[in-house]
């Protein structure tokens, strides 16, 4: 006995996917239907367990009924961030209600929040920390389980999503993306909520084509982005889950940029 080799355990550190699984993933796909990708993502398990990301947004409505039409009890993540408008929320019950969803709900820890913004203002001085603290972490535990994610990326949304594929990398996760709707357009988008008489975001109709956190949202003018509403103001474009289409190549997942304050602005504290 004393002479046995003792087995050591060691821990996999190895990443789920890497860039050539990102590469043979959109060769495959490249001619490929919607449809086609979503069931093989969703019924096959192509890229392993995975789970849809929704902020039921003003677009979201799209790929929430797709999904539910291949897979109705893939889980919907929603991070309800405290700083929602109440329209979303209710939009967020209408649409589980007609489309059959398997929303689970994300919260921010009260813990961090309160030893990190016991005032709930960090929003309007430190815009990435708030995203950090209210999504990025609980969607990183949220996510921890499963080897993938899908997202309503489109590259009409802004110029910083353009170049965005089917498939992307989270390159510290090793988690791959899958963005079904990425080489949709604004008309797809809507002959889909037409064709399936999907409810439109209460929001979208005053002004605001893309919606997140009440603080942080505002209206958008005629000719702006889509998203050009989203953190007005600040050096911003997206909240940390995801990052500018420039950056999809690299293995750095910060946030969408340094949040430089406005010249001449004056933080709330």
């Amino acid at each position: 006995m004393g002479d046995a080799v003792r087995l050591r355990d060691r821990i996999d550190t190895t990443p789920r996917f890497d860039a050539a699984d990102v590469i043979r993933l959109n060769q495959m796909f490249r001619s490929a239907t919607t449809d086609e990708l979503l069931r093989a993502v969703l019924v096959d398990q192509l890229v392993g367990d995975i789970a849809l990301v929704s902020s039921f947004g003003t677009e979201s409505a799209v790929l929430l009924d797709l999904v539910a039409a291949v897979a109705p009890a893939t889980p919907i993540l929603f991070l309800d961030t405290g700083k929602h408008f109440p329209e979303t929320l209710a939009y967020r019950d209408t649409l589980t209600q007609q489309l059959g969803l398997n929303i689970v709900t994300l919260t921010p820890d009260p813990a961090l929040i309160a030893a990190r913004d016991e005032s709930g203002l960090r929003w309007s001085y430190d815009p990435d920390g708030c995203c950090d603290l209210r999504k990025v972490l609980p969607l990183e535990a949220a996510l921890a389980r499963f080897d993938a994610s899908i997202t309503g990326r489109k590259a009409f949304q802004a110029s910083t999503r353009a170049a965005i594929p089917r498939f992307d990398l989270d390159g510290v996760s090793g988690r791959i993306k899958v963005n079904p709707l990425i080489d949709w357009t604004r008309d797809d988008i809507a002959a889909h909520f037409v064709a399936r008489d999907l409810p439109r975001h209460p929001l979208e109709g005053v002004g605001y084509p893309s919606v997140g956190c009440a603080p942080c949202t505002s209206m958008v003018k005629p000719g702006e982005d889509p998203r050009a509403g989203r953190w007005r103001g600040w050096d911003k474009t997206e909240c940390g889950i995801h990052t500018p289409a420039s950056d999809t190549s690299a293995s750095d997942r910060s946030g969408g940029g340094t949040a430089t304050l406005p010249e001449g602005f004056d933080p709330i504290f």
